[in-house]
């Protein structure tokens, strides 16, 4: 069965309607990861890309075929918490999955998925990063690169985008000592799918899964190149796939002849600006964090 026909025999939990922007790469890995969990699922949206675009609906209507709730942008992991004991109190197994950007992971709701990751509570918590908090006007979150531009790291006399590298959150999740944490990317199918499989099998402790996903509005790229741009992001360097099971860590993707980070910069327009020596800091900390993960996988593989 070709990837394509196993998604295409899997029902989609998400209705038709919901109003994403064009090349959403957020709308596709959350269909995707919904028709993994399947219907004995109950979700949660915070505030961000997917809470905006009807997922969650108003009054009486959703656009979800399962149920589905609006947490706080500060208090997602908290409330899956308590829904989660919940069923295990009258002994029910259901999927109690997040679908969370990254401001309402690495910042505002970090304290609540560091403390229920801690606890070892049963929640499948998937963060999708696009670099910033994009469906309320580009600003920027913990989660934006060094030197992109958003709306409140402006490029003009005083600054030249972001000042800072972004946070690793792949890493400090796994630190948490969890059962299972992996990255993924909508350009690497077959990868996600056989991650969000694998986070269904796992009844004691937290998961944490990490996709990538490129914003054709955000960023600044024609909405057909969504894929072409993520696949581009993983083929640098930039965004390495990776999982951590049990601690031992296992590179997934492993890039060899790396595309030149120029090239994935000068993909968009949030980079437009970027000088060679803001490519070089960032390709240097790349080449850290690479020799870093790498070092990971063959010392704790």
């Amino acid at each position: 069965m070709t990837i394509a026909e196993k998604i295409a025999s899997m029902e989609d939990m998400v209705g038709p309607g919901i109003t994403a922007c064009l090349g959403c790469n957020v709308e596709l890995s959350m269909r995707t990861a919904l028709q993994v969990m399947g219907p004995n699922t109950i979700l949660a949206i915070p505030p961000g890309c997917m809470g905006g675009v009807q997922s969650v609906g108003w009054a009486d209507k959703t656009g979800m075929k399962i149920p589905v709730f609006f947490p706080l942008l500060d208090n997602t992991a908290s409330m899956l918490s308590g829904i989660k004991k919940y069923y295990e109190r009258i002994d029910r197994d259901v999927n109690v999955v997040a679908f969370a950007g990254d401001g309402a992971s690495l910042d505002a709701g970090f304290q609540a998925l560091s403390g229920a990751a801690e606890r070892g509570d049963n929640i499948i918590y998937i963060c999708y990063d696009n670099e910033g908090y994009m469906n309320t006007g580009f600003q920027r979150s913990s989660s934006t690169s060094l030197g992109s531009w958003t709306s409140t790291t402006p490029v003009g006399k005083v600054g030249q985008g972001k000042k800072s590298n972004k946070k690793d959150m792949p890493l400090i999740m796994a630190m948490h000592d969890i059962p299972y944490m992996a990255t993924a990317s909508p350009a690497y199918m077959p990868d996600l799918i056989r991650k969000l499989e694998k986070a269904k099998t796992i009844k004691e402790g937290l998961v944490y899964i990490h996709i990538y996903n490129s914003c054709a509005t955000g960023w600044g790229y024609d909405s057909e190149k969504s894929i072409e741009i993520a696949r581009k992001g993983v083929q640098s360097r930039f965004m390495p796939i990776y999982e951590v099971e049990n601690g031992k860590f296992k590179l997934n993707v492993d890039v060899k002849n790396p595309l030149p980070l120029k090239d994935y910069l000068s993909s968009m327009k949030k980079y437009k600006h970027v000088s060679e020596e803001q490519i070089a800091e960032l390709q240097e900390y790349i080449d850290k964090k690479w020799e870093n993960l790498k070092t990971l996988c063959s010392s704790m593989g």
